[in-house]
């Protein structure tokens, strides 16, 4: 098993990011509230549904973020005697919470939207278009805000790809509002809610689905137990078998594995505490796994369990 320090080492590491992870996610939390509450007024003001449902998904941005605040502040609770692993599984949790919460809220915007199609409403194309910017521009200064850190954190990651879906939505609202202003052609505004509310959906499946593969203690993406396994095989000639081999997450950027090892005693050069050391250092470097277990057994003890 990995040593103590540098497990420490990495748990420092972390502690550090996610003090830096959590200063950007309060900033963008604040540009949000701001953009959120201009775009209710501006929606009320130009009777956009587009606009009121690009509000809707600020919302729900903001609620993202103040989860995963919440998440970030649990999450750096030291591990104890009953929670080995620490907390780091909250903000896995809030990234599914996050999901899950998107669903009524598209059901809300497409309900919304069809009505419009229904009965159209007039709306005020040149107010529409000036929120709309204000909303771009603030979606953009986000993703620069938290560009980097959606790649080691499947919690800022769901916000990340939120602002993302945010972008989006307001080049659509900039466009339908340039469109409307010319031709008085109304019912673009809710085909672009519409055309919004798949973003959203999309961007819901995604995290969802990384989010459940972690819950459920399944392989990392991309990742697979025979891929190291064979891996293992071709660089150590003393293995003979590798069996019992576990791989999950607790975290996207925290991999633990663990296996029972069958060896031939004879071509072991070295002892077997070198070779675990040995094995850990690969897995660590062409894997990524920050912990493993290696339990190794061999071939005559092997033999004698299975008679």
């Amino acid at each position: 098993m990995e040593n103590i320090e540098g497990k420490s080492a990495y748990s420092d590491h972390l502690f550090q990011f996610r003090s830096v992870e959590r200063k950007k996610l309060i900033l963008s939390f604040s540009i949000t509230i701001i953009v959120m509450i201009i775009e209710i007024i501006g929606g009320i003001i130009t009777n956009s549904i587009a606009l009121i449902s690009d509000a809707g998904h600020m919302f729900t941005h903001a609620f993202a973020i103040g989860i995963s605040l919440l998440a970030n502040f649990i999450a750096r609770k030291p591990p104890c005697h009953h929670k080995t692993f620490g907390l780091y599984r909250a903000e896995v949790l809030a990234a599914f919470i996050n999901g899950l919460f998107l669903i009524p809220i598209v059901g809300f915007i497409m309900f919304e939207a069809i009505l419009r199609f229904l009965n159209p409403q007039e709306v005020i194309g040149f107010y529409m278009l000036i929120v709309a910017f204000i909303g771009l521009g603030v979606n953009i200064t986000s993703i620069l805000i938290l560009q980097g850190s959606q790649d080691t954190s499947l919690n800022v990651k769901s916000v990340f790809t939120h602002m993302l879906a945010d972008a989006a939505s307001s080049i659509g609202i900039v466009i339908a509002a340039f469109i409307i202003m010319s031709t008085g052609f109304v019912i673009l505004d809710p085909i672009v809610s519409l055309g919004i509310s798949l973003v959203i959906m999309y961007w819901a499946y995604g995290i969802l689905r990384d989010s459940t593969r972690i819950l459920l203690e399944m392989a990392p993406k991309g990742l697979n137990i025979d891929g190291i396994s064979k891996g293992l095989k071709d660089n150590f000639p003393e293995i003979i078998e590798l069996f019992d081999a576990h791989l999950w997450t607790i975290i996207p950027d925290m991999l633990i594995y663990s296996v029972h090892v069958k060896i031939n005693s004879e071509t072991i050069k070295g002892n077997k505490e070198e070779l675990i050391s040995k094995m850990n250092e690969f897995l660590s470097k062409n894997y990524k796994i920050i912990e493993s277990t290696i339990q190794i057994m061999p071939k005559d003890a092997v033999e004698a369990c299975n008679l």
